[in-house]
């Protein structure tokens, strides 16, 4: 026998939602990581330069918003777990999670050189990057969740958010704390880790999945934590989309009135920009729970349940098959230039080129989402 929430649905049927979210989430992530080409782009697709925000700058943190929204259901049973338990399993999983990303960071794990293939030189390898930092964020915040009463971890996460200002301030450079060049989180990634670790693509060293960037971050999954366990505990029903719009909407206010003092910036992850993100997470899942729970049109859902069956191996593969493209070459072209030149290119204006690239190669992984939703393969860390 299923059991029921307070509308009626049985329990099981709650994930539907996050499963859509999620899904969107991983083929939103697929888009903006893998356009035609860089250089043609249309703005809602690119991250915003430093501050400010676009549509790109809500997708990462909205992954750990389902994470949070995921160990909604899972805590109650790590929870029951000993203590030697409990932590053997989520370490377990964010050292997999983390390793993961970094590999995929190294992959192919081979090179051309002057003198031939050669092995990559490991010690120069990306430390860190958006596997890391979700592997980072959901072991701080099942640590906190476990440790800490409900109380303690919205008193932890408001720490967190409010304790990042000073430090951010006090410890960036002296009229410009919050600059590319003069912030503390790019200080504290210079001193611990070293520049030839860390991500290049701002035309110098600095990693926008930083250390201590990453530390705002877990408020992102423990907001999801909180609004899985709310909508848990009410149901999917009119009043809890009515009560997640109300909280999402007060968010974003708040974000809006911190964000002249403390500016939204995706890239070292800013307090105002955890608020804005979460406030439009939470509208996002009021939004979902309506159109899906409430009103019960569901005829649309599927496609987007295949990304989140399996968001971890679709992402993990999204980057592999693109870095095989650009290795796999014909007459010294790659075959992702190929592709992209004798298909798109040579009838649509770049902008148009880039985006309906990105678009086909995300119906690609699908597609191999689609294969192994069929066959029943689910692979979980």
């Amino acid at each position: 026998m299923s059991t029921l929430q307070p509308s009626g649905v049985p329990f099981q049927e709650r994930y539907l939602a996050l499963d859509v979210l999620r899904g969107l989430t991983i083929a939103l992530m697929v888009v903006v990581n893998t356009p035609g080409s860089w250089s043609h782009m249309y703005g809602p697709f690119m991250h915003a330069e430093w501050h400010g925000f676009t549509i790109t700058d809500l997708v990462f943190p909205t992954f750990l918003f389902v994470v949070g929204n995921a160990m909604s259901f899972s805590m109650k049973k790590l929870e029951q777990m000993s203590q030697a338990k409990f932590l053997k399993k989520v370490f377990k999983r964010a050292t997999l999670i983390f390793l993961i990303g970094w590999g995929l960071n190294a992959f192919p794990f081979f090179a051309e050189t002057e003198s031939g293939i050669a092995m990559i030189n490991w010690s120069e390898v990306r430390l860190l990057g958006v596997l890391q930092r979700i592997a980072l964020c959901y072991l701080f915040a099942a640590l906190i969740l476990y440790y800490f009463n409900k109380t303690g971890a919205i008193i932890v996460s408001l720490l967190l958010l409010i304790g990042y200002w000073p430090v951010m301030f006090f410890f960036g450079e002296q009229g410009d704390p919050y600059s590319l060049t003069g912030n503390a989180a790019l200080k504290l990634d210079l001193w611990l880790i070293g520049p030839k670790n860390l991500y290049k693509g701002e035309g110098m060293p600095f990693d926008p999945e930083g250390i201590l960037s990453t530390f705002p971050a877990i408020v992102n999954v423990i907001a999801g934590y909180f609004a899985g366990k709310f909508i848990q505990k009410n149901g999917n029903i009119s009043s809890t989309v009515k009560y997640l719009l109300i909280a999402g909407l007060i968010l974003v206010a708040l974000c809006l009135i911190w964000d002249p003092f403390f500016p939204i910036n995706k890239k070292i992850w800013t307090s105002p920009y955890v608020l804005l993100t979460v406030g439009l997470d939470l509208v996002l899942i009021a939004v979902l729970i309506m159109v899906i729970e409430v009103w019960r049109k569901r005829n649309w859902t599927y496609p987007l349940e295949v990304f989140g069956r399996n968001p971890l191996i679709l992402y993990v593969l999204s980057g592999i098959v693109i870095s095989l493209m650009y290795i796999i070459s014909f007459g010294g072209e790659s075959l992702k230039s190929i592709i992209y030149q004798n298909i798109f290119t040579n009838w649509l204006s770049p902008k148009n080129a880039s985006l309906l690239f990105s678009i086909a190669y995300m119906l690609l992984i699908w597609l191999i989402g689609y294969w192994m939703d069929k066959k029943k393969i689910y692979i979980k860390v």
